[in-house]
């Protein structure tokens, strides 16, 4: 049996199907994101349409210039479509003004980057203090008690204090992941988020976020790493701004287990 099935033909009681009764949390109907460039019209979306449900892993996959990095603004409400509609969370994204799609993106998305975006000499706890700076509905306190919290959750407890420099790569991606899942976010979103990490760390990231996803986080796992789609349950794959294909994994690897079979690190 194949590991990967055509969305469009889900298998009866399998946990990605399609159509059944699960919260929709994104839903873009036939966008299109033109720029132009002097005399050129450069169309980057050509008309992608798809739904992403509540507890799904996904990841979103092409090559330079397949509109994978426009699909990623659009999903993060940076910019939005020239048409079609994007709904996050039921909310229709494209007549919004950019100070109420940073509202939006502040109380829906939680972003996890490549180069972590970590605020400089500063302890771990205040970073993922930030996305609640400009949430009115917690004090001070309230906020520091959400962080650690979160710390906690991605196996920083012991790491609270530490600055960005007295940290590893994999701490800095922790903490960047406990920054994104602080304010209770709709959906994680990650743009490459094991880009810069050697493997054995991007394998502990992907444990982190198959925990998550166990745990019924909505994650959309932007990346050029085929590999990363047999760790996620669904995979959505972009060229020339098209999607080519929507595909359910329906034998999700385990990532705790190839991390297990990695060789032990050792010293040059």
């Amino acid at each position: 049996m194949d590991r990967l099935a055509r969305v469009a033909e889900p298998r009866k009681g399998d946990k990605t199907m399609a159509e059944d009764n699960r919260k929709v949390v994104i839903e873009l109907q036939n966008v299109k994101r033109y720029f132009q460039v002097g005399s050129e019209t450069v169309k980057a979306l050509r008309g992608v349409s798809f739904k992403i449900y509540e507890g799904e892993f996904v990841t979103i996959q092409g090559t330079s210039g397949s509109g994978k990095s426009t699909l990623l603004n659009q999903l993060g409400c940076l910019d939005t479509p020239t048409s079609g509609e994007y709904f996050l969370d039921g909310i229709s994204v494209r007549t919004m003004s950019k100070s109420q799609r940073a509202h939006l993106r502040n109380r829906k998305i939680g972003f996890v980057f490549q180069n972590y975006n970590l605020l400089a000499k500063t302890t771990a706890v205040e970073n993922v203090e930030l996305p609640l700076m400009y949430n009115s509905e917690y004090s001070a306190s309230q906020r520091k008690e959400k962080a650690i919290e979160a710390l906690k959750s991605v196996g920083l407890g012991d790491r609270l204090y530490h600055k960005s420099n007295q940290m590893s790569g994999g701490q800095m991606q922790r903490v960047a992941i406990a920054r994104a899942l602080v304010n209770d976010p709709a959906v994680l979103l990650a743009d490459e988020a094991t880009g810069n990490l050697d493997t054995r760390t991007s394998f502990e990231m992907l444990v982190l976020f198959q925990e998550l996803y166990k745990q019924g986080h909505t994650i959309i796992f932007v990346t050029h790493n085929p590999e990363i789609a047999e760790y996620a349950s669904r995979n959505i794959n972009l060229r020339d701004g098209k999607i080519r294909e929507d595909t359910v994994n329906t034998n999700i690897k385990s990532a705790a287990e190839a991390l297990a079979k990695l060789p032990t690190p050792q010293d040059d």
